[in-house]
């Protein structure tokens, strides 16, 4: 090395001073998260400066939080100010997860140690007769990550466009055609019943094919449902709601008559988590 390499480092000499191993440098090097300062072209040899040492101790740091790659690069690209922040939205992304894991297995302990009745039990079991009616709709194959923010969205844009339709005539509701969890994606169909069906099939031969949206008659029907709260709308918890209807129909001689749904009675903005917002339904029939 020349002079005007006198002030690198070598990779063990840096690797001691980061407290970090030379296999880890290599590997953040790979990864493109902290580059040598220099590489010795015959050799191979990797140097660092000692101002790179600080960046080295940062991604270690991040990788020990399960931060994805994506993610460090972006943190550590950023200022001090934005760097934070962006540590901190990843951070409560993290808790909203493991809370969401938390009450998942906590539902799941229940149903292994046989309390499956007990969880059943606080729910209250009704049924209704509606009648026939014409929605329009937006279908999309989604996973239960994006679920949430999804049927807000759809349900939103469809009922603005309900203003063309003759205006909304009964509570919109979410139809599953097909489970949606974090392996499996539907598709969900987002409904808004409509005053004018002659108006709502003109609106859907205006669409594009975009974000899938139609207009359909649904037909009339008995629902047998359970009123949940909006804290209990949270996954797992609104699982514990379809299991204690299908649970009933099994005792009443009942079978779906067609997919589950969730029907939306209230203002999700303003509702406080004790609030009932959401009826858990089926069409039913005689077996």
């Amino acid at each position: 090395m020349t002079s005007v390499h006198e002030d690198l480092l070598t990779i063990g000499a840096f690797a001691a001073r980061a407290r970090l191993s030379a296999k880890a440098l290599r590997l953040y090097d790979r990864l493109g998260l902290l580059a040598p300062a220099y590489v010795d072209e015959s050799s191979g040899y990797r140097y660092y400066r000692a101002a790179q040492v600080e960046r080295a101790r940062l991604v270690a740091l991040l990788r020990q939080l399960d931060m994805p790659l994506a993610r460090i690069a972006e943190v550590i690209g950023a200022g001090d100010g934005e760097a934070a922040r962006l540590l901190g939205a990843y951070w409560a992304d993290v808790e909203a997860r493991i809370a969401g894991q938390r009450t998942l297995a906590e539902y799941l302990r229940g149903r292994l140690s046989g309390r499956s009745d007990e969880m059943y039990g606080k729910y209250a079991v009704e049924t209704v007769d509606v009648p026939e009616r014409v929605v329009i709709t937006e279908s999309r194959h989604t996973l239960a990550d994006e679920l949430p923010a999804w049927i807000g969205a759809s349900l939103g844009r469809l009922e603005a466009a309900a203003r063309e339709c003759g205006g909304v005539v009964a509570a919109p509701f979410v139809v599953y055609h097909a489970e949606v969890s974090m392996e499996s994606d539907g598709p969900a169909e987002a409904c808004v019943p409509v005053a004018d069906e002659a108006a709502a099939r003109a609106w859907a031969g205006r669409q594009g094919r975009g974000r899938a949206t139609g207009v359909r008659v649904e037909p009339a029907a008995r629902l047998a449902y359970v009123r949940i709260t909006r804290a209990q709308v949270a996954h797992p918890q609104i699982l514990a709601a379809f299991e204690a209807v299908e649970q009933w129909l099994g005792r009443e001689g009942l079978e779906p008559a067609g997919p589950c749904r969730e029907i939306y009675f209230a203002d999700w903005a303003t509702a406080r988590p004790e609030d009932p917002v959401c009826d858990v339904a089926f069409p039913v029939r005689a077996r």
